[in-house]
């Protein structure tokens, strides 16, 4: 006998959570009082909500942006089929990664590592989205609203605002702010899968082709 329409649902509803959850890898970043400062800085940058715009010094480097885009996309086409959502999902981390000071590849890679590019991951802490940004950010620095951290550029921009914020405390050491970051400071393994992913993203130009832009505004 086949279960009520509303048992199935319900089965259907945990079947889906359990998917999400599964594909996130995610910790729980703790919650620390912010100063005042602090609070008003990481929310200004969190707050512009102008899209993406990469500049490009001349026209060699927006070539090398787009040749990099291209070899990315390649790389992610496994992970996400739909070619419209890959170039969203890259231009988004580049953008941000480059505003907040980041290497995009390293990005990438907590991405993978976190949520494996799965945008309504949700891990067993409660982060959220391809970053997986505990709730409680949205309160300390957002609007309120942690329902936007399943919005692709919100969750990126919160992400990197947030693993800048830990490499500032922890003077620019990338291993601790990685074990900041997955709220298991101290520990070995998130920071080291973070870093191993990271060098599978890492991107070389063509032998004599310039560097990707530098700069976000």
């Amino acid at each position: 006998m086949g279960l009520p329409t509303h048992s199935a649902a319900r089965v259907l509803a945990l079947l889906l959570f359990a998917g999400f959850t599964a594909s996130a890898q995610a910790g729980a970043q703790q919650y620390e009082p912010l100063s005042v400062e602090v609070r008003t800085v990481l929310s200004s940058a969190i707050a512009s909500s102008e899209p993406p715009r990469v500049t490009f010094g001349d026209y060699a480097d927006r070539l090398a942006y787009l040749e990099w885009l291209g070899e990315m996309s390649e790389r992610l086409k496994s992970r996400q089929p739909n070619f419209l959502v890959r170039k969203d999902i890259l231009e988004t981390v580049y953008y941000e990664a480059k505003r907040a000071g980041l290497d995009p590849a390293l990005m990438l890679g907590l991405i993978q590592v976190e949520s494996n590019f799965r945008k309504y991951a949700v891990s067993a802490a409660g982060a959220r989205g391809l970053t997986q940004v505990m709730p409680f950010w949205a309160d300390l620095i957002g609007d309120g609203d942690a329902r936007k951290l399943f919005d692709m550029r919100v969750n990126i921009r919160f992400g990197c605002v947030i693993l800048r914020h830990y490499l500032d405390i922890e003077g620019g050491n990338l291993f601790r702010a990685l074990g900041r970051y997955n709220g298991s400071l101290g520990q070995e393994q998130y920071p080291n899968m973070v870093l191993a992913a990271w060098k599978k993203w890492e991107y070389q130009p063509k032998p004599g082709a310039p560097a990707a832009a530098r700069t976000a505004t």
